[in-house]
């Protein structure tokens, strides 16, 4: 197989939304916005008029949907993943959105939000570049600040609170949680950015970002009632924490099971664990998360963190029409990055090679679209490898592996 794939245009230039679609996109987005009863709280944003960008947390697809009402009637351009353009880019491009590649360093879409403001328009932009794993903040790039300065308009934040705890990364299932809330924020006016610098712009941003969905919850006393609520959680949780045992958690209905020793914890309606027998080592969601990136943390310090050879297959993304698979082979992830390395059906090899320096986060997915399972996201900036690890051959945990790309940078900055 030859590398001759048609590449995405990452260079068009963005497209201001279409008239005709302003409204069709606000008519698509107020069913479920009415549905969960948002409420939207504006600070600081009286008289606020485009250009301006938008920074706003990513937990659910609701995200985009509150975004639009927030900011309607205005146009806006949208940063989006590359495959939520798959089949449908001519739509997707003309309501504004603006293809990226995940936690690649990409100047060409600077470009774009440059264009975007010049425009008089809304910049949309999801910085965690991933739904949050347990309902709390993911990593910010430090590009943010410097960002934001060359852009020299407002910055707001729109922080949703309840679309986790509604359709968690991990199941996906509406739960019906209402009401949700968002906050709508002015953060710094044009003038207040001249006179910050890119490291105070981003301590400003991540303070902004704080927010825990499972903690929101149980402070405003929402009750999920939804019989499978724990069902998908033991990918985040993947590790036991009575046993230190890796890889042998499951799930099923409300309840959370480690495989090798037989503890089970309870999901209540409130979003907390407790367990069935024995103490509860972690009640809070995101305390058992943390607990984890600890551990890998200790790996990556002491050296010896690696995933082993995992036998993978890959999908490739060079352009928005379809998935194309590239082959099966070997994924290793240790101390110096990822290294893929796959054989397509006519023999051809493959390679992709991330090092730590280039990443400071990735993307995974669990069951992605319901049937091809979980996956890592490795992107160029003229690709993107969907890459697979096989269950039936190997243990392993795609969180682990998100986690430790944190840790890693971190550690060798």
């Amino acid at each position: 197989m030859k590398d001759s794939f048609e590449r995405y245009d990452m260079k068009a230039p963005p497209v201001r939304t279409k008239w005709y679609l302003r409204p069709l996109t606000y008519i698509l987005s107020a069913p479920d916005v009415r549905k969960h009863r948002c409420i939207i709280t504006k600070t600081g944003t009286e008289g606020l008029k485009p250009p301006f960008v938008l920074l706003c947390n990513h937990n659910a697809f609701m995200d985009f949907k509150v975004a639009t009402k927030a900011i309607f009637p205005w146009r806006a351009n949208y940063v989006v993943a590359i495959d939520g353009f798959i089949g449908r880019e001519k739509l997707l491009r003309n309501v504004g959105c603006i293809c990226k590649r995940k936690f690649t360093n990409d100047t060409i879409l600077i470009r774009q939000l440059v264009r975007t403001v010049k425009n008089g328009d809304v910049a949309v932009i999801y910085p965690e570049a991933r739904y949050s794993l347990c309902g709390t903040t993911a990593v910010l790039p430090k590009s943010l600040g410097k960002l934001c300065k060359l852009l020299g308009v407002p910055v707001v934040t729109l922080i949703c609170h309840g679309h986790h705890v509604n359709s968690p990364f991990w199941n996906l299932h509406d739960r019906g949680v209402k009401p949700t809330e968002a906050e709508f924020s002015l953060l710094y006016s044009a003038e207040g950015l001249k006179n910050a610098s890119p490291d105070e712009i981003n301590t400003r941003i991540a303070k902004a970002f704080e927010y825990d969905d499972f903690a929101w919850q149980k402070e405003r006393g929402i009750k999920v009632t939804y019989k499978g609520r724990a069902e998908g959680l033991h990918k985040v949780l993947y590790q036991c924490p009575a046993c230190k045992t890796e890889f042998k958690m499951s799930s099923k209905g409300t309840i959370l099971k480690c495989d090798a020793c037989k503890k089970e914890w309870e999901m209540t309606e409130l979003g907390e664990l407790q367990a069935l027998n024995g103490e509860t080592e972690f009640s809070h969601i995101p305390d058992w998360y943390e607990w984890e990136r600890k551990n890998v943390r200790a790996e990556v310090l002491t050296g010896t963190y690696s995933s082993g050879e995992l036998p993978v297959r890959v999908d490739s993304l060079p352009n928005a029409k379809k998935f194309i698979s590239l082959g099966t082979g070997i994924m290793i992830h240790d101390m110096e990055g990822f290294k893929v390395r796959v054989t397509d059906s006519d023999g051809d090899v493959h390679e992709m090679i991330k090092t730590v320096p280039s990443m400071y986060s990735c993307h995974i997915e669990y069951e992605y679209l319901g049937k091809y399972g979980d996956c890592v996201d490795l992107n160029t900036l003229t690709d993107t490898w969907y890459t697979y690890p096989d269950p039936s051959k190997c243990d392993f945990s795609v969180t682990k592996m998100a986690l430790a790309t944190e840790e890693l940078y971190f550690a060798r900055k």
